[in-house]
């Protein structure tokens, strides 16, 4: 058995320091090279390619804007699906070079055929979540999303047939794999809005509230759309009602439920306010939205 075993790695030895073998290596590495370059030049071709077509990135136009978002997914998407292919190619060539000399790689490719089987099922999962996420047009490139059961949430950065890179607000770039989401919240606009309604006492604290929001412009930096008073109502009671609107990440709901629900109560001063001001993720455009899909009759 001693005898088998070291005719068995001395074939490996003499096939290694062989002519044909190193003709074998200079032609793989010749082709990983071309492979390379090849790759290299059609992903940097492929934005200039789909670029001129694109609509202007300034345009406020949501269906050009939808059109942008499409674009690059559709980018990102080639670029990682070329990345799969070459590797695929090169792959089979190098099989098709080495595989002549059956011997030298049994032990090779039994880990080979040993590692695929063990990781393709994750893979292939990854895959065709992949396809049915680009198929039922979940989310694009340039999308704020939230992903369950992680939790994490972020702008869409890349999308691939395998991952899906998130950029999160504070800057780390995170990898996610297609086959482990289980549900995807997609902030259409990119933010989410809030309304807060405010309760003053009277004319004067609802002056002192207003003027005081508009006065601390400089303070928000941080929110997406700064608060703006859209409303003012009187009740039957004489009671005065302002509603303002903000706009923040979905990740940051603190800057308002927090932050400027503080700033509301520190310009109405002390007991100027009737009640807490009150907060609410719904805004009169979502409403709208949903009425559309109401009957006539349940709409009254």
């Amino acid at each position: 058995m001693l005898g088998v075993v070291g005719d068995f790695f001395a074939s490996i030895l003499g096939y290694l320091t062989s002519t044909q073998f190193v003709a074998s290596a200079v032609v793989a590495v010749i082709i990983v090279i071309l492979a390379s370059v090849l790759y290299r030049v059609v992903v940097r071709l492929l934005p200039r390619i789909l670029q001129w077509h694109r609509p202007d990135p300034a345009s406020r136009d949501p269906a050009a804007r939808a059109r942008i978002k499409r674009r690059d997914t559709a980018l990102t998407l080639i670029s990682t699906t070329l990345r799969y292919v070459t590797f695929a190619v090169v792959a089979l060539f190098l099989v098709s070079i080495f595989l002549r000399d059956t011997l030298p790689t049994i032990a090779g490719a039994s880990i080979l055929v040993a590692i695929l089987g063990f990781g393709a099922r994750d893979f292939l999962r990854d895959i065709m979540a992949g396809f049915f996420i680009l198929f039922e047009g979940q989310y694009n490139v340039g999308d704020f999303i939230m992903i369950e059961p992680t939790g994490i949430s972020g702008l869409v950065e890349e999308f691939g047939l395998r991952t899906t890179k998130i950029r999160a607000p504070s800057g780390e770039l995170i990898h996610v794999p297609n086959g482990t989401l289980t549900a995807v919240t997609n902030y259409v606009t990119g933010q989410q809005g809030y309304t807060v309604e405010v309760q003053p006492k009277d004319e004067e604290v609802a002056e002192s509230v207003i003027e005081g929001l508009e006065e601390a412009q400089e303070g928000y930096e941080l929110f997406l759309t700064p608060p703006r008073l859209f409303q003012r109502a009187e009740t039957s009671e004489g009671d005065v009602r302002l509603y303002f609107y903000a706009g923040v990440l979905p990740s940051t709901a603190w800057l308002v439920e927090e932050n400027l629900v503080e700033r509301i109560k520190a310009a109405a001063g002390e007991d100027g306010l009737a009640s807490e001001p009150l907060v609410y993720k719904i805004t009169r455009q979502n409403i709208e939205h949903l009425k559309a899909f109401l009957p006539p009759e349940e709409q009254r």
